[in-house]
């Protein structure tokens, strides 16, 4: 078993059973009751920790099955509430669309200049979008950005002849989504500093987008179990009724 910090066990202590399934409301006043305990001093003359605005996670596990490609889900859905997070996104597409995507808030945008800028190995970004016009081209990218989890893709809605509104929607925290090898998805749903409705709102909207992408191959039970954290805080199971 792992060794747990007296701060981490105190706010375990305030999330109720532990294998309980809360309804969403109740699950977020709980995350929040646990964020109140602050962190002590582990040690004569230690520094007071400094407070930060913890950031809120959501974890689905899925009945699919990850390594059929007809079960896989991948995604992309702008949360009513935002994440509480901006991102840097760049922009491929044809030159003459660059100055459009830069005034969207792309921090780099164009075709062949910005595809030798990242094959010589600049990253410094978060989201990749592309036209489709200059995916020939950008396809050689895979092996730089795949890995990285930035590669674009038309199933991730990051391909896209409306270079514009994909560069705001993602620099304004638009969420990319895929499940993982066991079948789970990871999404942030916004920060702890959020209103509890926020939250609310936030983890009801991904947990509705997920249902509606529910592969058609997909057999028997299909979210099997669903739960909340944050940063700092152990985990709360959701019911969903």
């Amino acid at each position: 078993m792992p060794l747990r910090s007296a701060t981490y066990r105190a706010r375990a202590e305030k999330a109720g059973e532990r294998n309980k399934k809360y309804p969403v409301a109740e699950a977020v006043n709980l995350l929040k009751t646990m964020a109140e305990v602050k962190p002590a001093k582990s040690y004569k003359g230690a520094r007071k920790r400094k407070g930060f605005d913890q950031t809120v996670e959501l974890v689905m596990h899925l009945g699919i099955d990850p390594k059929q490609a007809d079960q896989m889900i991948r995604g992309s859905v702008s949360l009513p509430k935002g994440i509480g997070a901006s991102k840097r996104v760049i922009a491929f597409c044809p030159d003459e669309m660059a100055e459009e995507a830069k005034a969207a808030g792309a921090v780099e945008a164009g075709g062949d200049d910005l595809i030798k800028k990242v094959s010589d190995g600049w990253l410094d970004f978060d989201v990749a979008v592309a036209h489709p016009q200059v995916m020939g081209k950008v396809g050689k990218l895979g092996r730089v950005l795949g890995p990285q989890g930035k590669m674009p893709s038309p199933k991730s809605g990051t391909v896209t002849p409306d270079i514009a509104t994909a560069v705001r929607e993602y620099a304004a925290g638009k969420l990319e989504y895929r499940n993982d090898a066991g079948g789970n998805i990871h999404a942030v749903v916004g920060k702890l500093s959020f209103a509890a409705e926020d939250l609310k709102t936030n983890i009801e909207a991904f947990i509705d987008h997920i249902r509606k992408v529910k592969p058609t191959a997909a057999k028997g039970q299909y979210i099997r179990k669903v739960a909340i954290s944050a940063t700092m805080t152990p985990s709360v199971l959701i019911d969903l009724g």
